[in-house]
């Protein structure tokens, strides 16, 4: 098996990085954001990056680091708000967005994990996000077609993880994290531990180490 620890952020996204890569980042506001792996993409200076995460995090921390370094030309999100930044950019015409109802993010993440083609919802019917998009009437009720959503590299955070990749989540933490590790092709998770195998219970694991690909510890040293 393939190493999978790494000793630091730099460390695990590199090789990974090019500019105009799509990012999956999970989080919901500011937790179950890997800080950490966030601080490193900043400093990479890479650019032209589609970022797919259910906010911007907020001015000065997440994905608003990111925004601050103008380093993202577009965000696939559900959410705007508590990010000034991430507002004036798009109504400046900066940053291009594309706004999805939350479910509908979800989802389209993990259609993309899954392998499905496409699916219809009722979710935005009707509204400026159905725009252009084909629509159908199931059961009487008008339905739009969306269409999956993938990456090329996700960051998420977890509590811990053994060297195998197996990680388990901090309560709301999880989010959009499992998904996201389906849906990319290269997962990286930043965790507060590492245990030894065994230890984690089976019957715990929530995104399994065959979607994991590399792992790091956060420490004060792992930028």
């Amino acid at each position: 098996m393939a190493r999978k620890v790494f000793a630091s952020s730099n460390e695990a996204l590199d090789g990974l990085l090019a500019n105009g890569i799509t990012l999956m980042v999970g989080g919901f506001g500011l937790c179950g954001v890997p800080q950490s792996l966030c601080v490193a993409l900043r400093d990479s200076a890479v650019t032209d990056l589609t970022c797919i995460s259910n906010n911007a995090g907020t001015d000065g921390a997440g994905l608003g680091l990111l925004l601050q370094t103008r380093q993202v030309t577009k965000m696939i999100a559900s959410y705007v708000g508590e990010n000034k930044l991430f507002e004036r950019q798009y109504l400046d015409g900066i940053l291009e967005v594309e706004l999805n109802p939350q479910g509908t993010l979800a989802e389209r993440i993990r259609a993309g994990g899954a392998g499905i083609g496409a699916f219809f919802t009722p979710t935005s019917a009707g509204t400026m996000l159905s725009e252009d998009k084909e629509t159908r009437l199931i059961e009487g009720i008008e339905h739009v077609l969306e269409y999956p959503i993938k990456g090329d590299v996700a960051l998420i955070l977890g509590k811990k993880a053994d060297r195998w990749g197996n990680v388990v989540y901090e309560k709301s933490a999880r989010n959009f994290s499992p998904i996201m590790a389906m849906a990319a092709e290269t997962t990286i998770v930043q965790v507060q531990e590492i245990v030894e195998l065994g230890l984690i219970d089976p019957e715990l694991i929530v995104t399994p180490g065959i979607f994991v690909d590399r792992v790091i510890v956060k420490n004060s040293n792992n930028h």
